[in-house]
C-alpha cells in the first residue's frame, strides 16, 4: 500500500510539473509579442518626434539663408562683395543618410514637402507681413490705394424750453449728417538694413456731406436736404522708421518697434468759417429751414503729432498670430483764429487729446498667391483742449471718441512684383466708420 501511495504522489507531481511546463511554453511567446508591440510605439513615436524636429530645423535653416542672402545682397548693391556662400543652401545629409533606407525615404519626404510648402506660401506672408507689420526683405516699396468710406449719423434736436419743469414746447428735430470719403494714398517704404526700415504715406481726401433736418415746416415726416463736396485735398503725411528688435525664433515673436511723425500738412478745422444756407418752402414760399455748414472741410489734425508702436507677429502653423500697440501724441498749436464765426476772429491754442490703440488678428496662407486676415482694431482719444488768448485752458465736451473695427483682409500676388491687397471694415462703435472698403496696390522695386 504504501509503495502505491508514493507512486500516485510522484504521478501528481510528474503531472504538475508537466503543466507548469507547458503553460510556461504557452506564456513565452505572449510576453514577447507584447514586448515587441511596446517597442513599436516607442519607435514610432520617437521617429514622429524626429521628424518633426528635422520639418523644424529645416524651416529655421530656410529663414537663415533667406536672411543671409539678404543681407549679402545690400552688401552687393553697395559695391562691397559678400564673402561665402550666395546661393540658397538646400537641407542634406544628416538625419536622411543617418536612417536606413525606408527611414531616410519617408524623412526626406517630409522634409521635402513642409520646404515646398514654406516656399510656396513664402510670397503671400511677405505680402500680409507688408501691410500689418513690416518686411524687411524688400528694399523698395511704392504702394498707391484708394479708401471708401463711410459714415451716417443721426441727432435728435431739441429747441424750446419745458413750462412746469414736465412740458416741452418748441420744436424737435431729427439731424441727419451722412458722409462719403474717398481717400487716395500714396506710400513708399524702404529697408536701410535686415533691421531698419524708413517709410513716409501721403492721404489726399475728397468728401461729400449730405445734411438732413427733420420736421421742417412744422411738420415730423418733413425733411429738408443740402449737400456739400470737396475737391482732392492732401491730409497730414506721416513719416514712420522701424527697428526690428528680434527676429522670429521657435519661442520668440518677430518684434518691431516703429516711430512716427505726423506733419500737419493737411487743411486744419481751426479757423475755418461757417455760413448758414436757407433751404425749402413753406406754403407761403418762405424759406424755413436753415443750415449752419462749414464753407470748406478740413483734411487734417494742423497739428504736429508723434507715435511710438510695438506690433508682433508669431508663426503658428498653419496660421500666424500679430498684435500690435500704439500710442500717439500732438503738440499743441496757435491758430489766429479757432472760432467759427466769420465776423469775429478769436485767436488761441488748440491741444488734441491723446489716443492709444491696439489690434489683434490672425492670418491664413492660403497658397503661393493669397493669404486671408482677420483682425479688430481699436484706438481710444481722450479730450481736445483749447486756450483763447487771455483764457484758461477748457476742454471740448464731446471731442473723446472711441473706435472699433473689425477687418476682414486679402492679399493676392498678381504678379512677381505686384500685389493686390483688399479690406473691409466693418465699424463697431459709433465713433468709428459704418464701414470701409479699401485697395492697394503695392509695387516692389
Amino acid at each position: 500500500m504504501r509503495k502505491e501511495h508514493v507512486m500516485q504522489t510522484g504521478l501528481k507531481q510528474g503531472l504538475a510539473l508537466a503543466v507548469s511546463v507547458g503553460l510556461g511554453m504557452v506564456a513565452a511567446p505572449q510576453a514577447t509579442q507584447a514586448n515587441e508591440v511596446d517597442d513599436v510605439n516607442a519607435l514610432s513615436a520617437e521617429l514622429q518626434t524626429l521628424r518633426e524636429s528635422y520639418v523644424k530645423e529645416v524651416r529655421r535653416l530656410r529663414e537663415v539663408d533667406a536672411r543671409l542672402l539678404a543681407i549679402q545682397a545690400q552688401l552687393k548693391a553697395a559695391g562691397v562683395q559678400p564673402d561665402g556662400q550666395t546661393t540658397r543652401a538646400e537641407p542634406s545629409g544628416g538625419p536622411t543618410a543617418a536612417s536606413s533606407n525606408t527611414t531616410a525615404g519617408e524623412t526626406s519626404e517630409v522634409g521635402h514637402t513642409a520646404a515646398d510648402k514654406e516656399k510656396a506660401t513664402k510670397r503671400s506672408v511677405d505680402d500680409f507681413l507688408q501691410q500689418e507689420h513690416v518686411a524687411f526683405d524688400r528694399r523698395l516699396v511704392i504702394e498707391g490705394g484708394i479708401t471708401y468710406s463711410r459714415y451716417d449719423r443721426n441727432q435728435l434736436a431739441l429747441n424750446g424750453f419745458l413750462a412746469l419743469d414736465s412740458i416741452f414746447l418748441g420744436n424737435i428735430s431729427v439731424d441727419k449728417v451722412a458722409s462719403d470719403t474717398l481717400t487716395y494714398s500714396l506710400a513708399a517704404r524702404y529697408s536701410l538694413t535686415p533691421r531698419w526700415n524708413i517709410g513716409v504715406s501721403t492721404p489726399f481726401l475728397q468728401r461729400q456731406i449730405t445734411y438732413q433736418k427733420g420736421g421742417a415746416g412744422g411738420s415730423a415726416a418733413s425733411y429738408a436736404e443740402l449737400s456739400q463736396g470737396s475737391t482732392v485735398t492732401p491730409g497730414d503725411t506721416t513719416f514712420n522708421l522701424s527697428y526690428r528688435l528680434l527676429p522670429e525664433t521657435q519661442d520668440w515673436p518677430d518684434i518691431v518697434l516703429t516711430g512716427s511723425v505726423i506733419a500737419p500738412t493737411g487743411r486744419a478745422p481751426y479757423g475755418i468759417s461757417w455760413e448758414t444756407i436757407n433751404a425749402g418752402q413753406d406754403a407761403s414760399g418762405n424759406s424755413f429751414v436753415q443750415f449752419s455748414v462749414p464753407t470748406k472741410q478740413a483734411t487734417g489734425n494742423g497739428l504736429w503729432g508723434y507715435g511710438v508702436s510695438l506690433s508682433m507677429v508669431k508663426t503658428m502653423d498653419p496660421a500666424l498670430i500679430f498684435t500690435n500697440f500704439g500710442y500717439t501724441g500732438y503738440l499743441s498749436r496757435h491758430f489766429n483764429d479757432i472760432g467759427i464765426d466769420p465776423s469775429v476772429q478769436n485767436p488761441g491754442r488748440v491741444k488734441l487729446g491723446e489716443s492709444f490703440s491696439y489690434a489683434l488678428g490672425l492670418a491664413f496662407a492660403l497658397n503661393d498667391r493669397a493669404s486671408l486676415s482677420l483682425s479688430v482694431s481699436d484706438q481710444i482719444s481722450r479730450q481736445a483742449r483749447i486756450k483763447y488768448d487771455g483764457q484758461p485752458w477748457q476742454a471740448l465736451i464731446g471731442s473723446n471718441a472711441n473706435a472699433a473695427t473689425f477687418n476682414l483682409g486679402m492679399t493676392y500676388a498678381l504678379n512677381k512684383r505686384t500685389t493686390l491687397v483688399t479690406t473691409l471694415g466693418v465699424g463697431l462703435t459709433p465713433d468709428a466708420p459704418d464701414f470701409t472698403l479699401g485697395i492697394k496696390i503695392p509695387f516692389i522695386l
